[in-house]
């Protein structure tokens, strides 16, 4: 009898897999290395309330929406070139369901 097919990682599960050492989605959790990611869809770039951002986000004008985040979980330097965030993400299904699980927390 052959196997199950491997259930692909949801956006929840790869959000805790990649990202929660580092971002967490709620306002009631110490900040850790970057912002809470809580409500991020729809908000200007660098404007987490008690988060010391980088430079460059002085200069972000934009407000987060999928392109956005898309382009930046895929090289966040390319788009702030001061950025430190040292994560990117390849896969773009990886990225999608990522994305996805942070639209679900606005």
């Amino acid at each position: 009898m052959p196997l199950p097919a491997a259930k692909p990682p949801d956006g929840p599960t790869l959000f805790k897999q990649q990202c929660a050492t580092c971002h967490t989605t709620n306002l009631s959790d110490p900040i850790r290395q970057g912002p809470s990611l809580f409500k991020i869809v729809g908000r200007r770039a660098g404007s987490a309330d008690g988060f010391s951002y980088s430079s460059g986000f002085a200069k972000a004008d934009f407000v987060w929406d999928d392109a956005k985040l898309d382009a930046w979980l895929t090289n966040p330097q390319q788009m702030i070139p001061s950025a430190i965030m040292a994560y990117r993400q390849p896969r773009p299904e990886t990225r999608a369901a990522i994305i996805a699980y942070l639209k679900e927390l606005n």
